[in-house]
């Protein structure tokens, strides 16, 4: 069964809170429980946001890792808590790293494109929106991955960052906004 980080069912809920309770009373092993439960969106929300399989996958580990040692400390939802570690972990990382070009690995995919010519320009294409995501503020980049790459809804976002869908709304405007002008001089 695949479960992501989403508004999650009251039993859910109940069931993370009663692994947390476990956990702190010597059962870590069950911790391996909600990591299984999470990793996946939590993975591909840090990969949308760093375009960096490698760095993904070192942020959710350094994650699980820090929501482990601060089990004790979850109020609310696990889900959402976790997420904002992992989030949070991005945002520092992005903070922390000036990088020129981020590319998501397509290696494994298989090209749909008839001749090498489109498949170029699609390489291209992506080399370009990856500049220009990466060229965007943490938090216009998170709102914009969140709403247009996962396809989570407003009220989900809000829920899971700690903060209003108006401002979220406003995000996304900004990002597609600067998404725009940032590849306006190639494709206009």
């Amino acid at each position: 069964m695949k479960t992501t980080v989403t508004a999650a069912p009251v039993d859910q809920v109940e069931a993370d809170q009663q692994i947390i309770a476990n956990v702190l009373a010597g059962h870590r092993e069950e911790f391996s429980m909600l990591i299984t439960r999470y990793s996946d969106a939590l993975y591909r929300h840090a990969l949308g946001m760093t375009g960096s399989p490698d760095v993904a996958e070192d942020i959710l580990q350094m994650s699980f890792i820090k929501a482990y040692q601060h089990l004790g400390e979850v109020r609310g939802r696990f889900d959402a808590w976790v997420f904002r570690i992992v989030a949070n972990g991005c945002k520092d990382w992005l903070k922390n790293i000036r990088r020129t070009h981020l590319s998501y690995d397509e290696d494994d995919q298989p090209s749909g494109y008839a001749t090498p010519e489109e498949d170029l320009d699609r390489t291209e294409l992506r080399g370009d929106l990856d500049r220009a995501l990466a060229a965007l503020a943490p938090s216009l980049r998170e709102a914009f991955v969140m709403k247009h790459v996962e396809g989570r809804s407003y009220e989900e976002m809000a829920d899971l960052l700690g903060t209003t869908v108006g401002a979220l709304k406003m995000r996304v405007h900004r990002a597609r906004e600067a998404l725009q002008v940032l590849l306006e001089e190639k494709y206009a």
